[in-house]
């Protein structure tokens, strides 16, 4: 049976979700198959924008160092965004628009502007460097590029601005001078009618070959999976009101996680907005500003990486602030060592865990697992997140899996991308023919549905939620012409859970020299940590490829 708190969570979301529910679920033919979905959920983002900003006028909305601005006020900047865009930047429906920037207000509201003007919101990871940012704009085609003043110097001197128009939005300036550039007058400009089928955003993922891809939604998935996720929420807090809690604070959560993941657009952001729920911007993770934070905006709700959770539980000031508002602490990425959650009850007692699994090409949909049942079942990200998520195990033969059987996982959702922009070949191998994204992961559903990841079919590593191709470190590696074979795998680490690691076969090599040519073509985040080399040839498969998981294996031995 599935764990009595979840059963009871079941139960409230079927009232909610049901008919006369407020949130009632129907189902909607799109692409050929027929799907589960909100009937009451608005059709696009800029209607999703403008019901909630009205819902909501006048409670806080954005808090960005001294800035602090109502719903209301942020929606009329970014009608004044998507106004300028039009008029001043030529801006038309499907135009893609480019967003390099850190957490900011200037940077919600760029992106609510971009999509109110009819744009695809193209997030660039601004933890890039200036080529690798150039690169992804150039592959998916971006006329403009709005840009924080770092992004725009790094793209400018990487050449971005011979193929692309780049403006700079200062995000240290005030909220008005910020946005100057992008303002237009919203009363003489028509915006567009959009609807759910039109291009929404476009989210840069790493893959299985090294090259980032941009993964395409439309503008119902997105107000379909953050929907999904607000139903959740609705339900945690209607159980916890049955079960006799107090009721909570007005709902606030930090800006901690990169706006650029979709985690932090989708779980963190949009949710917000439906919800009426205060952002708190976080320029960049940081645990005794977390605490400040949390006490002086009296934070309910955090969403990051297991790291972050463990961080404040153990922070040497922790005693010295009040976290009595803090109720959730939501991670994802890969579910969280015992002793993290030991930390947690013992360092931030009254606090409860949850836990998710999903992907960029999902909007983050997928698994979910919260509070009492995240305690007792720490092995798994959860169950399907109902109720528009289904999850399903497929064999090598393209056939579903029955429970406890392993296989690669795949998730079926009205909020899954359309596909990877240019790339039929990709796309042609993302989906079963019902309609499953295939993730790549390994693993499988027991019998009350509950999620066991077991591995990774793609050699992506994860350190710090950041996605790392292997290969492309390796390209790296093999730029320089004295190596002759290298290997980069992930290892576990407890501040990052993964890092990578590199072997390294090479002549008249040392670190410095690699260090220094990483400088400029990888990103800090992917460059590893630990660089071994060796003089004896790297093991080999049958079919001559190193072989990664025997070399893992005696790291691994050798660590121990």
């Amino acid at each position: 049976m599935a764990h009595p708190y979840d059963e009871a969570i079941d139960t409230i979301r079927l009232a909610i979700t049901g008919t006369p529910g407020l949130l009632h679920v129907g189902e909607v033919a799109v692409r050929g198959q027929r799907w589960r979905a909100f009937d009451s959920a608005p059709p696009d983002l800029p209607s999703y924008f403008a019901a909630c900003c009205a819902l909501y006028a006048e409670r806080e909305c954005l808090i960005d160092g001294e800035e602090r601005l109502t719903f209301a006020q942020v929606h009329a900047l970014a009608r004044q965004v998507a106004a300028g865009l039009i008029t001043h930047h030529d801006v038309i429906p499907g135009s893609h628009v480019g967003l390099a920037a850190r957490n900011g207000a200037g940077w919600v509201i760029g992106y609510m502007g971009i999509v109110m003007a009819g744009g695809v919101a193209t997030l660039i990871n601004s933890f890039w460097t200036g080529p690798e940012m150039a690169d992804a704009i150039r592959d998916v085609g971006c006329p403009v590029v709005l840009a924080d003043r770092f992004r725009h110097d790094a793209l400018a001197q990487a050449g971005a601005a011979q193929h692309t128009r780049l403006i700079l939005l200062d995000l240290d300036a005030p909220i008005e001078e910020c946005l100057a550039p992008v303002r237009g007058d919203p009363e003489i400009v028509t915006l567009p009618q959009l609807g759910g089928d039109a291009p929404a955003t476009l989210l840069f993922t790493s893959g299985s070959t090294g090259q980032c891809k941009g993964a395409l939604s439309d503008h119902r998935a997105k107000v379909q999976a953050t929907l999904n996720f607000a139903a959740s929420a609705l339900s945690v807090l209607t159980l916890a009101q049955k079960q006799g809690e107090p009721p909570p604070p007005p709902p606030a959560t930090l800006l901690s996680l990169p706006l650029f993941h979709v985690t932090g657009e989708v779980v963190v952001m949009l949710q917000s907005f439906a919800q009426g729920r205060k952002m708190v911007v976080m320029r960049r993770w940081d645990a005794l500003e977390a605490l400040q934070l949390i006490e002086r905006e009296r934070i309910t709700y955090l969403t990051g990486v297991p790291l972050m959770g463990v961080e404040l539980a153990s922070h040497p000031e922790r005693a010295s602030f009040d976290l009595s508002s803090l109720s959730d602490l939501a991670a994802g990425g890969a579910p969280r060592p015992v002793e993290h959650l030991d930390r947690l009850r013992e360092g931030l007692p009254g606090v409860w865990p949850s836990f998710g699994f999903g992907l960029t090409e999902t909007n983050a949909a997928g698994t979910g697992i919260v509070r009492e049942a995240a305690f007792a079942r720490s092995d798994s990200p959860g169950r399907a997140t109902a109720p528009l998520a289904e999850v399903a195990v497929f064999g090598e033969d393209g056939e579903q899996r029955a429970a406890g059987d392993l296989g690669e996982i795949g998730i079926r959702s009205i909020g899954n991308v359309l596909g990877y922009w240019n790339r039929p070949a990709d796309n042609a191998a993302l989906f079963t023919p019902s309609g499953h994204l295939l993730t790549g992961d390994l693993g499988y559903l027991d019998e009350e549905g509950y999620l066991v990841i077991v591995g990774r079919r793609k050699d992506i590593i994860i350190r710090g939620g950041e996605n790392i191709a292997s290969q492309e470190v390796e390209a790296a590696l093999y730029a320089l012409p004295q190596v002759r074979e290298c290997a980069v795998f992930g290892v576990p680490d407890t501040r990052f859970g993964e890092v990578p690691v590199a072997y390294v076969v090479a002549d008249g090599l040392d670190r410095a020299t690699i260090d220094a040519a990483f400088k400029d073509r990888l990103a800090p985040y992917k460059r590893p940590g630990t660089i071994i080399f060796s003089t004896q040839p790297l093991p080999r498969l049958g079919s001559e490829k190193i072989d990664k998981q025997a070399l893992r294996a005696r790291h691994l031995a050798e660590m121990a």
